[in-house]
């Protein structure tokens, strides 16, 4: 389906010219932009891609020439990503599944589906489950017993969710996501050797055999409104009270929320971010790609943690860290320069020593 120039400049609440029922198709990079595409030339380094693709139409920054460029009409975004949000909104049809309950679903008697919603092929809803009006559940998904979706959730292929979770409105599920599996939880019947090490920072007694034993997750998995989960990652279960997401988090592909785990409003977890065991994480918080979060700590409102930092012990609200172990960005920084001075000062010291040893080599 296709827009024009004005419906788009609208939805975006941007300033457009020239042409505004000039209907767009699809979006592309000028470069390779055909006649029925609007480009994508928010910054004027893109100006030499224009002349090479077919474009008649495109998103400019504020102030060009659209005439000079042999354009038909453009859209003038004052803040390119945010246009880029709403025009990528505006032409994603996503993915193609058919209103109704599909005659290969295995949907339980008891479950009850909400108007609207579409329920592909292949799908496993369980006993008592709730699904709300506009849901969208792709093939070969499950959602065990007990478990309430809201409305116009999407759900895509091969998702599972775990039994009595709780997920709110306009809920994203990118493919082969596990919400609420079993939480890593397991103790031995003495004291075992990783207790010791946490009380001792690393002093061990005896090493003696053990066995693990399995502690049971009884709670399950609450999330709010408007959050994404990405393509398999895990949100494990609590053990008595429920993991929960707050409204908002955007969770990226291969994340893991360990049992317990409480995570704020509006975080944004990036790629194989794992946060450990009955951490809480404020609102707001980023962490970047590879971050870990250690067990039984706090993150605070609006930290920013740099890309693969480990966070051991509780971060203040509003820091920006970064490193093993997280500091201060501005002190890891400094620590950075300081090792790459350590090759200068070696040879700084290997000289005084031998000047020191020439000298009392005199003095004998």
């Amino acid at each position: 389906m296709g827009h024009t120039i004005g419906e788009i400049a609208r939805a975006l609440g941007a300033e457009a010219a020239g042409d505004l029922s000039f209907v767009v198709m699809r979006a592309s990079e000028p470069a390779t932009a055909g006649a029925d595409a609007i480009a994508l030339a928010m910054d004027p380094k893109y100006v030499d891609g224009l002349a090479q693709g077919a474009a008649q139409v495109a998103v400019l920054w504020q102030g060009a020439d659209w005439r000079a460029l042999g354009l038909k009409a453009a859209i003038f975004a004052p803040r390119s990503r945010l246009a880029l949000s709403g025009l990528t909104r505006m032409l994603d049809a996503g993915p193609a599944i058919a209103a109704g309950v599909h005659a290969m679903a295995a949907v339980d008697p008891s479950a009850m589906i909400g108007e609207g919603a579409a329920i592909a092929p292949f799908v496993s809803i369980g006993a008592g489950v709730r699904i709300g009006p506009g849901a969208r559940i792709a093939s070969h998904a499950s959602i065990a017993e007990g478990a309430r979706i809201g409305a116009n959730a999407l759900i895509l292929q091969g998702a599972r969710i775990g039994a009595r979770v709780i997920i709110g409105d306009n809920f994203i599920c990118q493919p082969g996501a596990v919400i609420g599996a079993d939480g890593f939880s397991f103790v031995t019947p003495e004291k075992s050797g990783v207790e010791q090490v946490r009380e001792t920072l690393g002093a061990r007694d005896q090493i003696a055999a053990q066995s693990w034993t399995r502690i049971h997750s009884l709670g399950a998995v609450t999330i709010g409104n408007n959050v994404e989960i990405g393509a398999n990652t895990c949100i494990d279960r609590g053990t008595v009270r429920d993991t929960c997401i707050g409204d908002g988090t955007k969770l990226d592909n291969l994340v893991h929320i360990g049992h317990n785990v409480e995570v704020g409003r509006d975080c944004l977890l990036c790629g194989q971010v794992g946060v450990a065991g009955s951490s809480r994480i404020g609102d707001r918080v980023v962490l970047a790609g590879q971050c870990g979060v250690s067990d039984n700590i706090f993150v605070g409102d609006d930290v920013i943690a740099g890309g693969a930092t480990k966070i051991f012990t509780n971060a203040p609200a509003g820091r920006v860290i970064l490193g093993h172990p997280a500091v201060r960005m501005e002190t890891h920084v400094e620590m950075q320069k300081a090792l790459r001075r350590l090759p200068r000062l070696a040879a700084t010291v290997a000289e005084l020593k031998e000047k020191l040893s020439q000298i009392q080599g005199k003095a004998d």
